[in-house]
């Protein structure tokens, strides 16, 4: 079953149940891969671009919850804290900063001797490899730590 189908049967299901903040947020998912699918002009959208949908949402999420704790808005934080928890369970398992930094340092090995300046490359490189799997913010830190040395 396809990620799309997955949500679709959530949404259903959370409906039937009258689990309005689960239905909420998948509607939201769903529209997401609505949008996605006439952006790219297709019928159907693959598991990796729907992931790459709800990977977008729950970073939404992530930047709202740390924007109301510096607003002192704990309140609003709790609400973006639930709907980031709702949506990890359709994001892959999140590798371990040494699973990521023995990727990093495969990459950098294998492009030879790379300067800090080849920043982007190398983060395009690990980027595909972990494909979901891994923060943006957390890969950024581990390829800049690893190029400065």
């Amino acid at each position: 079953m396809s990620l799309v189908e997955a949500i679709e049967n959530d949404f259903k299901k959370a409906m039937l149940d009258r689990n309005k903040d689960l239905a909420n947020l998948l509607r939201l998912l769903k529209a997401g891969f609505k949008n996605e699918m006439i952006n790219l002009k297709v019928d159907e959208l693959s598991d990796e671009k729907a992931l790459s949908v709800i990977t977008h949402e729950a970073k939404k999420r992530k930047d709202s919850i740390e924007q109301f704790n510096k607003g002192n808005r704990p309140d609003l934080a709790e609400i973006e804290q639930s709907e980031l928890d709702l949506i990890k369970k359709y994001l892959p398992e999140q590798m371990s900063e040494d699973e990521l930094r023995k990727i990093v340092e495969e990459v950098v090995g294998s492009m030879g001797s790379v300067a800090p300046s080849q920043f982007g490359a190398v983060m395009g490189q690990v980027m595909g490899r972990v494909k979901g799997k891994a923060d943006g913010n957390m890969v950024s830190s581990l390829v800049k730590e690893t190029l400065s040395k």
